[in-house]
């Protein structure tokens, strides 16, 4: 628990009544390698935050490849906050790639507390901003770099996750094939 409010902490004050009122709302589950903490077409139904573990958020193609869209590793936000606030069907799945523990909330608990803490609003404006402007970021990124350049960019921007992921998740998030990215990662040992 105070790894999560050490991080909503980052956005806004929050009193020991605050805090005490989060952790009233706040469950902590677990998922498995490979269960989906959301799914597409159905309405993202909580929050999380992940104690332990990697998550990629990712899509299939008609023909049934997947496509990795990011990764949300241990003290991060994760769910579809669209389809969490406003009710409606998600568009990407959410899947464990390592066993995870999370602490969740519900929609039901995430509006008692916008009433109940006097900062939650702005605290998730400004957490939900940071986390856009930082999917902005990676995917301008992933649009006009080489391969080799994007590569070292997730190695800077997500130091020891690349041997936490696997090969094929990792090709896919960086837009390459899995023989591509072993070759740039021979070139690069």
């Amino acid at each position: 628990m105070e790894q999560l409010i050490a991080y909503l902490m980052q956005f806004g004050e929050l009193t020991a009544q605050d805090i005490a009122e989060i952790a009233s709302h706040v469950k902590q589950i677990d998922l498995r390698k490979g269960d989906y903490f959301v799914e597409s077409g159905k309405i993202c139904v909580n929050l999380g935050f992940i104690l332990a573990g990697i998550c990629r958020s990712c899509y299939y193609s008609k023909g049934g490849d997947d496509f990795t869209r990011y990764f949300i590793y241990e003290g991060r936000i994760i769910g579809d906050i669209n389809s969490y606030l406003d009710q409606v069907p998600a568009l990407e799945y959410i899947e464990a790639v390592t066993d995870c523990s999370l602490l969740t909330w519900s929609k039901a608990g995430f509006d008692q507390l916008e009433k109940s803490v006097a900062n939650w609003t702005v605290i998730f404006a400004k957490l939900n901003a940071q986390v856009l402007e930082n999917k902005l970021k990676m995917a301008s990124n992933m649009l006009v770099q080489d391969g080799y350049t994007r590569y070292l960019n997730f190695l800077n921007h997500y130091p020891g996750l690349c041997n936490r992921v696997p090969q094929a998740m990792l090709a896919s998030y960086l837009g390459l094939t899995p023989s591509s990215l072993s070759r740039i990662r021979r070139k690069i040992n």
